[in-house]
């Protein structure tokens, strides 16, 4: 797979905070490196790519993994993320539950708890947001004073909208500064994005968009959301709803159904719900698939027909080098959606210098987006690509 273009440094004393970030993303994109590899990526000056990874190495950002020869001369050292070095956290909101991970910088989870709701007013939420802080931090000392800032991930859309009310969104939060009112509760920097936006960020820095500059991420959670990547950056919209496709009009056999009606986790909630069968968690959906049963098969079906309308329009609009599916739902579930998708030849998509398939699956699970989350704070940390304002 392809390395992510390193961003070039700029020798002037000014850029020397965008300079660790182009020095942090190449390791963190390339891996292990030696000072005249950095140089030579970067376009810094060997001395420039030394005093940074002494600064660094003084903050605990970096550390030293052994020498490598290359060429003649003596070996030289390298250097790579330090795991231990910094932290963060992510936070996800749903309409049952608060979700929160502590990752260490090298992405690995340190601590997660589950926090159930009952309701999702702004009072409710934000004191237990501030607790399971606490608590997440208590339970994973060495990140007490290394954490970098949380990541906020929520459904959308944000704001007052045509949208709001007519999709998985949150009650209560519509006239509300929702970085303000985190930021207070958790006294520190909050990156907020929705959770397809998050789980393409997590996807890009560690996942299967690696090294790609442009592409789609459909998210199955409550609802179904878009993250999309172009160049590197997160196109988020005017006003942060970018990419939310779930009231996009589709046809079905029983007539006219918005897609996220058709192809999302609660979609195939109250399908199983009419077949009396439960599948209000992950575990549960994929068991009932691990059995063959005739309900969940028929509504795979359906979704990826709703789907197979809409991710042709998605290609020939977008132009990405693919499209990811993962989310909230079992990664066998999303596969066989995948696999029954159909795209049409005539799209610009359809290509004979393709890299990658149009479509493949994501990363899949119940922490996709709280990992997400975490990986908002990481990537402003590690790639100036994905530089962001708290």
């Amino acid at each position: 797979m392809a390395l992510i273009p390193p961003s070039p440094g700029a020798n002037a004393p000014r850029s020397r905070s965008h300079n660790r970030h182009v020095i942090l993303g190449q390791i963190q994109a390339a891996g292990p490196m030696g000072r005249a590899a950095l140089a030579r990526s970067t376009g810094l000056s060997t001395q420039a790519v030394s005093n940074i990874i002494a600064d660094l190495e003084t903050d605990g950002l970096l550390e030293p993994c052994g020498a490598r020869t290359v060429g003649r001369g003596l070996p030289a050292m390298q250097y790579q993320i330090n795991p231990g070095g910094a932290f963060a956290l992510g936070i996800e909101v749903r309409q049952t539950a608060i979700v929160g991970a502590l990752l260490d910088l090298g992405g690995a989870i340190q601590a997660t708890e589950r926090v159930s709701l009952t309701d999702t007013a702004p009072e409710t939420i934000l004191p237990l947001v501030k607790s399971l802080k606490q608590r997440l931090l208590a339970s994973c000392p060495q990140a007490q004073h290394k954490l970098l800032g949380a990541g906020l991930v929520m459904p959308g859309p944000f704001g007052a909208t045509g949208l709001s009310g007519a999709s998985a969104d949150l009650t209560g939060w519509t006239d509300i500064n929702v970085q303000e009112a985190f930021e207070t509760a958790l006294e520190g920097p909050v990156f907020v994005q929705n959770d397809a936006n998050a789980a393409a960020m997590a996807e890009r820095l560690g996942g299967l968009a690696q090294g790609l500059q442009t592409f789609g991420y459909l998210y199955f959670g409550s609802g179904l959301g878009l993250g999309l990547v172009a160049h590197g950056q997160l196109i988020t919209g005017a006003f942060g709803n970018a990419g939310e496709l779930g009231q996009i009009p589709v046809i079905t056999p029983n007539g006219p159904c918005t897609l996220e009606n058709c192809a999302s986790r609660n979609a195939v909630q109250s399908h199983l719900a009419r077949a009396g069968l439960p599948g209000n968690d992950i575990e549960q959906l994929a068991r009932h698939f691990a059995d063959g049963h005739p309900a969940l098969l028929t509504w795979i079906d359906g979704a990826a027909a709703a789907l197979s309308q809409v991710l042709p329009l998605l290609e020939n609009l977008f132009d990405p080098e693919t499209i990811l599916l993962g989310g909230a739902m079992p990664a066998e579930i999303v596969e066989a959606m995948v696999a029954r998708i159909t795209l049409p030849e005539v799209s610009v998509a359809h290509r004979p210098d393709r890299q990658y398939p149009r479509l493949q699956v994501g990363s899949c699970g119940r922490l996709t987006a709280t990992r997400g989350a975490a990986a908002l704070v990481l990537s402003n940390a590690l790639s100036p690509q994905f530089s962001l304002s708290a």
